[in-house]
C-alpha cells in the first residue's frame, strides 16, 4: 500500500532539509558562510515569487499601498503558506507596510536542527527580493523584532520609495 504525502508534509521535509543543510554548512564553513549562502538563495527565490505575483497582475504597478500590501501577502503565501506561519501584513498610518509573524517554521526547523545560536534570519533579504520581483524600490527594509531573538513575533517594516 502506498500513500501520497500531503502538501504540508512535503513542505516540512524540505524545510527540515534546509535546516539540516544550514547546520552542515555552518559546521564545516562557519555560520557566516551559512548565513550568507542562505540569504542569497532565499533572495533569489523571493525575486522569483515577486515576479510571479507581478505577472499575475499583468506586470502593472500596484495602484496604492493596500494593493501593494496584498501583493506582499501573496508573495508571503507563495513562499511560506499560512499553514507554516501565523501572521499577516498591514499598511501603517505612516505609509510603511508591516509584516508580522507569530510563528516561523524556518526558525522552528533551525532550532530543532540545533543551529539557532549562529543563525541570522534572512527576512530583509526576502523582502528585498519580493520588492525587486514586484518592481518596487524600498527606502526602508528592517526587522524591529524577531522570533529568533525570543520576541513574541517577528515584526518587519518596509517603506516603498
Amino acid at each position: 500500500m502506498t500513500t501520497s504525502p500531503r502538501p504540508m508534509d512535503v513542505y516540512r521535509q524540505w524545510w527540515l532539509h534546509d535546516a539540516r543543510w544550514y547546520q552542515g554548512v555552518a559546521k564545516r564553513f562557519g555560520h557566516t558562510a551559512a548565513n550568507e549562502i542562505n540569504a542569497e538563495a532565499l533572495r533569489y527565490v523571493a525575486v522569483q515569487a515577486g515576479k510571479r505575483i507581478a505577472r499575475l497582475h499583468g506586470g502593472k504597478p500596484a495602484a496604492d499601498l493596500e494593493e501593494l500590501r496584498c501583493r506582499y501577502e501573496a508573495c508571503s503565501e507563495w513562499m511560506f503558506p499560512s499553514e507554516l506561519r501565523d501572521g499577516g501584513t498591514a499598511v501603517l498610518p505612516d505609509g510603511e507596510i508591516e509584516l508580522t509573524m507569530r510563528q516561523n517554521f524556518a526558525v522552528a526547523m533551525v532550532r530543532m536542527a540545533g543551529s539557532l545560536d549562529g543563525y541570522d534570519c534572512p527576512c530583509t533579504d526576502i523582502h528585498a527580493g519580493w520588492s525587486e520581483g514586484l518592481g518596487v524600490e524600498l527606502t526602508r527594509n528592517c526587522a524591529t523584532a524577531c522570533l529568533r531573538n525570543g520576541d513574541p513575533a517577528c515584526r518587519l517594516l518596509m517603506r516603498p520609495g
